[in-house]
């Protein structure tokens, strides 16, 4: 068996599976190198060497990366800050250590206005209406509000307010989420727009889904369809989350999804990737490239956003079920032989315990939150035997934690998932709850209807209705 040195570029959750999918290789003797936001204790505990570097500086990866360049074969990144900055392209550089990841070309992630203008180009059926607002076109907040408010009156207000680039100004906001009036929708606006670029886009009706491939450069190998629950309180009410959980059914689509929906999400992915391929290969687009939120209309599906980086909680639903060495993945990817990737049929649930003030929800809830843990450390082994038991049925994932002398601490972000791993959506479910209300200290809280038969049932019958009025 070879000995496989691996870089690993981790933040939360998605890292640590993917560090646990590697730790199951039976081909291989996998030896992690991981950099880490903080002391994750899974990535610890998996480790050959790791290092802390909080913010992810590309510089500081690089020089962590020279020093085990002998015995690294290849690197692969979860966060898409990192890949945002050109993590691949100073690692490649500097090293000669081939990165699973896009370079900072193709890292769409990075500009909301270039993805929609790439998918005008490529795809125009799939584009909801979009403006987009520069600030450099403008003298004054007059003119801004001009133009803004005769785009509004266009789409009858019912739009969404994204910022260029990620993270900047007050994110994505949504009419009737996050705003109900346009003097909320302008302060919302204008607190990105002092950042940058923003777009002002119609508001889609429908249900979400998460498409996922992996890419060699020559090839997209599609992953099974998941769906993201990102809003933060039950019954998809409170602000936008990184994601409090999500579920794949057994097979490849969703309960709310027909084959011909997956079919065309698979055909729309395609239609882009060969556009930025060009004719033969294109290694840059090695990774995850497109990880595309779709939003099904009843009529053609609509594409929120394009990820270049796997999806967290996504990724999670699947890389359990992996029947393929993730490993032997990897080295197809960087040889440009990835045909296709083997995913088992299985159902899998998702489910995220975070702190008490994650999406405001000790603000809201604050007779639901359990203030004397608050600050204490979480307890993870009860969950680790129930996991133990299952085989394999279950598996847990820190992820904003931090490992300290005298245990272990959530932090400010989403702090651990369970994913449980089942014959159906409902018994995965079981499995994944069973795990979380397993997990104590912290004072951390969770989505209790994640995967829950009325929202799942809720979604078919929003989809029929949205068919049989696009029939009409």
């Amino acid at each position: 068996m070879d000995k496989v040195g691996i870089l690993l570029v981790s933040y939360g959750s998605r890292a640590v599976a993917m560090a646990d999918a590697f730790c199951r290789s039976e081909e291989y003797r996998p030896e992690l190198y991981i950099v880490d936001k903080q002391r994750n204790p899974y990535n610890l505990r998996m480790a050959k060497e790791h290092i802390v570097i909080p913010d992810l500086n590309v510089d500081l990866i690089c020089k962590f990366a020279k020093r085990f360049k002998d015995k690294i074969r290849f690197g692969i990144v979860g966060p898409e800050k990192p890949i945002i900055n050109g993590v691949r392209d100073l690692v490649e550089k500097e090293t000669g250590i081939p990165m699973i990841c896009p370079t900072k070309k193709y890292a769409l992630e990075g500009s909301k206005v270039a993805q929609r203008l790439l998918f005008q180009e490529v795809a125009p059926e799939v584009n909801p209406k979009f403006k987009v607002f520069d600030p450099k076109d403008y003298r004054g907040i007059n003119e801004v509000k001009r133009d803004l408010y005769r785009w509004l009156d266009e789409l009858d207000n019912r739009v969404a307010v994204k910022p260029d680039a990620p993270a900047a100004g007050k994110g994505v906001g949504v009419w009737g989420d996050h705003f109900n009036t346009r003097e909320e929708l302008l302060a919302h606006f204008m607190a990105n727009f002092k950042e940058g670029p923003v777009i002002v886009e119609e508001k889609i009706e429908g249900e979400e889904s998460s498409y996922q491939a992996f890419c060699d450069g020559k090839h997209l190998a599609p992953l099974p369809e998941t769906r993201d629950y990102k809003r933060a309180f039950e019954g998809d009410r409170g602000p936008n989350t990184g994601g409090m959980g999500s579920y794949k059914d057994r097979g490849d689509h969703l309960p709310f999804m027909t084959r011909e929906d997956r079919d065309r999400e698979i055909e729309i992915v395609e239609r882009i990737f060969r556009r930025l391929k060009g004719r033969g290969s294109n290694p840059e687009l090695r990774g995850i490239p497109f990880y595309e939120a779709f939003i099904h209309t009843g009529g053609e599906p609509k594409i929120l956003e394009n990820n270049s980086r796997p999806g967290d909680p996504e990724i999670q639903n699947i890389l359990p079920l992996l029947e393929d060495d993730f490993i032997d993945v990897c080295f197809r990817i960087i040889d440009g032989d990835l045909k296709n990737v083997r995913v088992d049929e299985k159902a899998s649930v998702v489910i995220y315990k975070t702190p008490p003030n994650y999406g405001g929800y000790m603000d809201v809830f604050p007779q639901r939150v359990n203030v004397e843990e608050i600050g204490t450390p979480v307890i993870l082994e009860k969950a680790e035997r129930i996991a133990s038991e299952y085989g394999g049925k279950m598996r847990i994932y820190p992820g904003s934690m931090e490992a300290r002398k005298d245990g272990n601490y959530a932090l400010k972000s989403r702090t651990v998932c369970v994913v449980g791993i089942a014959e159906s959506i409902e018994e995965a479910r079981r499995i994944s709850l069973e795990g979380i209300e397993a997990i104590k200290g912290g004072g951390l809280w969770y989505r209790s209807d994640i995967a829950s038969k009325e929202h799942i049932e809720k979604s078919i019958k929003h989809m029929e209705l949205l068919r049989k009025a696009g029939r009409e």
